[in-house]
């Protein structure tokens, strides 16, 4: 018989586990934060151990913080504003959730944001409505108010496209999730835009050299170069000769092989390994397993469903697991 976890507040629109598995965080319509906590390590059930209003609007996505950096999250609001949160204990009070940082906009929403560790400094990526990207770098690790703008970019290969203001329904963003010291810091960014060349996942990678970030792949055939993306999901490396990245439009879910090695040009080969064949309506989150074998993804139809590679280099659902009513 199945067992339920935790019980979440009518009204919650988001969830987020930290990267242990071992708190939860939801948002709710009406602006409040709630963290759940296990009182048993060995227990699987979870309840509400803080509650708090951080905003008139709704919660739309929560981020964890890489736990190197405390407990902390990143909640987008509704209104597309982008706030830090951080739980502290202040004068032998007990823990609380208090503001650290807002990031603040001119114009633009805030649709996406994630965080990467890269060698002993960590980054945040944020994707705005009007098509702009920011990276943030935290200048001390020890105080997550202190964020210093490194760079902006545009998500299009070729600098010298002109195009009016975009207008972006939402982005997604993922990390390379490797943390090898031989390996520049790299990430995937997709928009769902009305701005065709925006919209194409790209690969961006940081040029140590020159101290900026570059676009050396695009995940996408010459003919579907315009394609909304939903979401993006960077798969972790375990022994492979090439990177697994999963892109969602409403083609369906492609399967990237990305080389490791730039050519002279100093792009990166890619491949179309797969199309996800049996899917149907938009995807609205993926995400892969610790092993990068395995692949969830979450959509219209209200489905969980997992992916997997046979020997063969076929991609098949494996699984498919419904809400309980």
């Amino acid at each position: 018989m199945d067992k339920s976890v935790a019980t979440l507040d009518e009204g919650t629109t988001c969830t987020s586990w930290n990267y242990c598995g071992q708190r939860l965080a939801t948002g709710s319509f009406n602006g409040f934060l709630s963290i759940f906590d296990s009182p048993d390590p060995a227990s699987s059930s979870f309840t509400a151990t803080s509650n708090i209003r951080i905003h008139e609007g709704g919660i739309v996505k929560i981020v964890w913080i890489p736990p190197e950096y405390g407990d902390a999250v990143a909640c987008i609001c509704g209104d597309g504003s982008l706030s830090l949160w951080e739980e502290i204990a202040e004068d032998g009070l007990p823990l609380q959730w208090k503001l650290c940082k807002i990031f603040h906009s001119k114009g633009s929403k805030v649709l996406d944001a994630q965080f990467g560790v890269i060698r002993t400094s960590l980054k945040m990526v944020v994707a705005y409505s009007d098509g702009h990207v920011k990276v943030y770098e935290l200048l001390n690790p020890f105080e997550l108010k202190n964020w210093q703008l490194q760079a902006e970019i545009q998500n299009v290969i070729d600098s010298v496209s002109t195009f009016g203001k975009a207008s972006c329904f939402s982005a997604s963003i993922s990390w390379n999730p490797q943390q090898n010291e031989s390996q520049e810091p790299s990430f995937v960014l997709g928009f769902n835009s009305d701005t065709p060349q925006l919209n194409s996942s790209k690969v961006w990678v940081f040029d140590q050299a020159h101290h900026r970030w570059l676009p050396v792949a695009e995940l996408a055939l010459s003919l579907d170069k315009s394609d909304q993306v939903f979401a993006v999901a960077w798969a972790p490396n375990i022994g492979r000769a090439y990177e697994l990245i999963a892109v969602a439009t409403r083609k369906g879910i492609t399967i990237w092989h990305v080389r490791l090695n730039p050519d002279l040009d100093g792009r990166l080969s890619v491949e179309k390994a797969a199309l996800l064949s049996g899917y149907e309506g938009e995807v609205w989150q993926m995400e892969w397993d610790m092993s990068g074998m395995t692949l969830a993804t979450s959509g219209t139809d209200g489905m969980v469903r997992l992916w997997q590679s046979n020997f063969n280099g076929v991609w098949l659902e494996q699984a498919a697991f419904e809400p309980a009513s």
